[in-house]
C-alpha cells in the first residue's frame, strides 16, 4: 500500500463525517452546512486529532466552485446579466464600497494601519458565490429575478475582486506594506497594470461571446452524436474545469468566473439541460469538500482571544452589507421582496475573502490576527446565512403589519407598477396574463404574438418592463405573488395565467390569487423539478410543466397526431 495518500484520507475523512455531522445538523433542523463546516474544523490544524492537507482541501474546494459557477451558467443567459446590469452593477460597486469603508473604519479604530485597514475592509465587502449559488438553489428561485439580480450582483463582485488582486501588489508600496521596498509607487507602471488587467478580461469576454458561443454548443453537439454518456459527461466537466482553468491562466480572471461564461455558452446548446443534470452530483460532491475547506481554515482560537472582534467582524457582514444591499435596491424602487432577498443573499463572505487575505499577509498588509478575524466572520456567517434566508418572510410580513413606511413601498407612485390609460382594452379581457418574462417567458410571448392573442407581462425586473413598454406591449412591474401586481395585470378578466418562474411556493400563492379574483381562470405553471411538479399537480394547482418535459410532450403530441392521421 502507499504511505502517501493525503488526497484519499481528506476526501474519505471529509465527506465521511461531513455526512455524519449533516445529518446531525438537519436533525437539530439547522442547515446540513453547518455539519459540513464542523466537519472541516475537526480535521483541521486547529483542533486535535487528524489534520488533513489543508492545501489540497483548498483545491479541490476550486473545483467545487467551477462546477458550481458552470451549472449556474447552464441557466443564466447573456440577456439574463444584461438584463440586470442596470442594478447589479452600480448596486455591486457602491456596496462593496461601503462594506470596505466600514471593516475599514473598524479596524482603525482598533489601531490597525490605513494599508491593512483597506484590505480588511476589501475582505469583508465580497460574498461567497458558493453560499450564495446553494441558498439560491434551496429556495427555488435560481431562475427567478431575485435570483438573477443576486447572480449578477455576484459576477460584478467577481470582476471588481479580479481587478483588486492584480493591483493590490502594485500598490502595496502606497498603502504602506511592511515588505515594501519604496514608499511610493510608479504611476505609470499603475496605469499600465490597470490597462492590461481590463484589456485581458475584455479579451476573455469577447472571446467567449465571439468564438466560444459558437464552437461550444456545436461541441456538445457532436459528443452527443457519439450515443455515450460517459464522454457526454466528460466533456461537460472537461468544458467546465478547462475553461476555468484556461482562463485564469491566458487571462488572470477568477476559475469562477471563467466557469461562468462557459456554461453561459453551452446554454446555447439544445443539450444544455441535460448537461446540467449530469453534472450535478459532481457539483454536490464537491461543493460539500468547499465548506470543509473552509472549516479547515478556522482556528477556534481566535473566540476566546478576541470574541468581540469576531461579532463585530460577524456585524459587518450580517447587517451592514445587508442594511446597504436592501437600501440600494430599494433605492432602484425594486419591491421589498427583492431588497430583503438580494440583501439576505449577499450576508457572508468566502472564498475571495480567503484568497485577498492570503494575498494581503504575503504583501505585509494584514497580520494573522487579521487573517483569523476573516476566516472566524466567514465560517459564522455561512452557518448563518441559512438563517437569515429564512427570515426574508416573516420579516417582510412583520414590516408591512407593523410599519406604514414598509407598506408604502409597496404601494409607492411607481410608474411601471400600473398600466397606462392609454392601454388598449381588447389587451385588458380575455388576455392571458404571463408571469416572468426570462427565456420561457419570451417564447410563449412570441407564440402568442405569431397568433395574435392579446397578454400582459408580470415582471420584477424594472428593465424588462421598461423594454417592453417601449415596444408597444402591456407590462407591470412587481412581485405577482403580491394581489395588487396580478390586479394590475387585470386578472380579473383574464383568460389564463402562466407562471413562468419555477418557484413552488410563489406559484401556488399565486393561482390562489389569481382563482380567488377569477373563479374560472386556466392556470400554467411551471416547476423545477419533477417532484415539484408532483406537488402541484396533487395540489390541482393547474397545468405544469418540468424541464425538457415541454419538448417531450410536444413531440409525443405530434407523433401520435400523424399516426392517428395516418
Amino acid at each position: 500500500m502507499p504511505h502517501n495518500v493525503s488526497l484519499i484520507a481528506l476526501i474519505a475523512t471529509g465527506l465521511g463525517l461531513a455526512l455524519l455531522l449533516g445529518l446531525v445538523a438537519a436533525r437539530l433542523r439547522m442547515p446540513p452546512l453547518v455539519g459540513y463546516l464542523l466537519a472541516g474544523v475537526l480535521i483541521g490544524p486547529g483542533t486535535p486529532g487528524f489534520v488533513a492537507d489543508v492545501h489540497l482541501a483548498g483545491q479541490l474546494a476550486e473545483i467545487g466552485v467551477m462546477l458550481l459557477m458552470f451549472g449556474v451558467g447552464l441557466h443564466f443567459s447573456l440577456d439574463d446579466l444584461l438584463a440586470v446590469r442596470r442594478i447589479a452593477l452600480p448596486g455591486a460597486v457602491v456596496q462593496i464600497a461601503v462594506a470596505t469603508l466600514l471593516g475599514a473604519l473598524v479596524a482603525s479604530a482598533w489601531g490597525w494601519p490605513a494599508g491593512e485597514a483597506v484590505v480588511f475592509g476589501l475582505a469583508l465587502s465580497v460574498a461567497s458565490t458558493v453560499v450564495l449559488l446553494r441558498a439560491l438553489e434551496a429556495k427555488g428561485i435560481l431562475d427567478s429575478t431575485n435570483g438573477r439580480i443576486a447572480v449578477g450582483w455576484l459576477v460584478v463582485e467577481d470582476l471588481a475582486m479580479v481587478l483588486v488582486l492584480v493591483l493590490l501588489p502594485a500598490l502595496a508600496p502606497l498603502l504602506g506594506a511592511r515588505d515594501a521596498a519604496a514608499p511610493g509607487a510608479d504611476l505609470q507602471a499603475l496605469a499600465l497594470t490597470v490597462g492590461l488587467t481590463l484589456a485581458k478580461v475584455s479579451a476573455f469576454i469577447a472571446l467567449m461571446l465571439v468564438v466560444g458561443r459558437r464552437a461550444f454548443p456545436r461541441i456538445l453537439w457532436l459528443v452527443a452524436r457519439s450515443g455515450s454518456r460517459e464522454l457526454f459527461t466528460l466533456c461537460v466537466v472537461a468544458a467546465a474545469v478547462g475553461v476555468a482553468y484556461g482562463s485564469a491562466l491566458l487571462f488572470d480572471v477568477s476559475f469562477a468566473l471563467g466557469a461562468f461564461f462557459a456554461g453561459m455558452m453551452l446554454r446555447e446548446s439544445e443539450f444544455s439541460h441535460r448537461a446540467a443534470e449530469d453534472s450535478l452530483p459532481l457539483r454536490d460532491a464537491f461543493s460539500v469538500l468547499f465548506f470543509v475547506s473552509v472549516g479547515m481554515l478556522f482556528d477556534p482560537a481566535v473566540l476566546v482571544d478576541a470574541p468581540l472582534k469576531v461579532a463585530a467582524v460577524v456585524a459587518i457582514v450580517l447587517i451592514g452589507k445587508t442594511v446597504a444591499a436592501i437600501a440600494l435596491v430599494l433605492a432602484f424602487r425594486y419591491p421589498l421582496n427583492t431588497a430583503l432577498t438580494v440583501g439576505a443573499s449577499l450576508a457572508q463572505i468566502g472564498e475571495f475573502s480567503f484568497i485577498l487575505a492570503g494575498l494581503g499577509l504575503s504583501l505585509g498588509l494584514l497580520t494573522t490576527e487579521g487573517q483569523n478575524l476573516i476566516l472566524a466572520g466567514a465560517l459564522i456567517s455561512i452557518a448563518l446565512n441559512a438563517l437569515v434566508f429564512a427570515a426574508v418572510e416573516p420579516a417582510q410580513t412583520w414590516a408591512r403589519a407593523h410599519s406604514a413606511w414598509a407598506r408604502k413601498l409597496d404601494l409607492r407612485d411607481d410608474p411601471l407598477a400600473a398600466l397606462p390609460l392609454s392601454t388598449d382594452r381588447k389587451l385588458l379581457s380575455g388576455q392571458v396574463v404571463i408571469v416572468g418574462f426570462g427565456r420561457v417567458g419570451r417564447h410563449i410571448a412570441a407564440t402568442l404574438d405569431a397568433g395574435q392573442v392579446p397578454y400582459v407581462v408580470a415582471d420584477s425586473n424594472r428593465e424588462v418592463v421598461e423594454a417592453l413598454r417601449a415596444a408597444g406591449k402591456a407590462a407591470v412591474s412587481g412581485d405577482a405573488s403580491d394581489p395588487l401586481v396580478l390586479v394590475q395585470a387585470h386578472i380579473t378578466r383574464a383568460a389564463m395565467l402562466v407562471v413562468t418562474t419555477p418557484d413552488t411556493l410563489a406559484s401556488r400563492k399565486m393561482v390562489r390569487i389569481a382563482r380567488q379574483l377569477n373563479p374560472q381562470i386556466e392556470t400554467v405553471l411551471r416547476a423545477d423539478t419533477e417532484d415539484s411538479a408532483e406537488l402541484l399537480r396533487h395540489d390541482r394547482l393547474g397545468e405544469v410543466f418540468v424541464g425538457e418535459q415541454e419538448l417531450a410532450r410536444g413531440m409525443a403530441g405530434y407523433v401520435a397526431g400523424r399516426v392517428t392521421a395516418a
